[in-house]
């Protein structure tokens, strides 16, 4: 009588998908981004190979950049993120930050390129 077992009596389940699961506004611009993601890692993403030099990976990395901070900002540090990823480029941990600078506007998307790079300066 007193076996509980199975029941989750208000617990959410646990999520174990590769993308980032926190809860982040659906506006069009993210939803069709972040499907535009969703898109590549389950076709594309199998024939280009393991080798992201970051963690999270750079489609990782750009599906929360973008559910977080909007298609535009978002698109713009996943594709910066991409293009770090080189041979040369930066490697380890990289998290995409939680709020944005004021300095990051969107009539200057070149200053996103300083988003997870490592510097002394903090991001927030």
């Amino acid at each position: 009588m007193g076996d509980h077992s199975g029941h989750t009596h208000g617990t959410r389940p646990i999520q174990y998908g590769r993308n980032w699961p926190g809860p982040w506004r659906k506006t069009p611009g993210r939803v069709v981004g972040t499907s535009l993601v969703r898109l590549y890692q389950l076709t594309l993403s199998g024939f280009v190979g393991n080798s992201c030099r970051h963690l999270p990976t750079c489609s990782e990395y750009a599906h929360e950049a973008i559910a977080r901070h909007g298609l535009w900002a978002g698109g713009w540090m996943g594709l910066f993120r991409v293009l770090r990823c080189g041979p040369f480029g930066t490697h380890g941990i990289d998290r995409v930050p939680e709020t944005l600078a004021a300095r990051y506007v969107w009539f200057m998307p070149w200053r996103y390129w300083r988003i997870g790079k490592r510097h002394s300066e903090p991001e927030i």
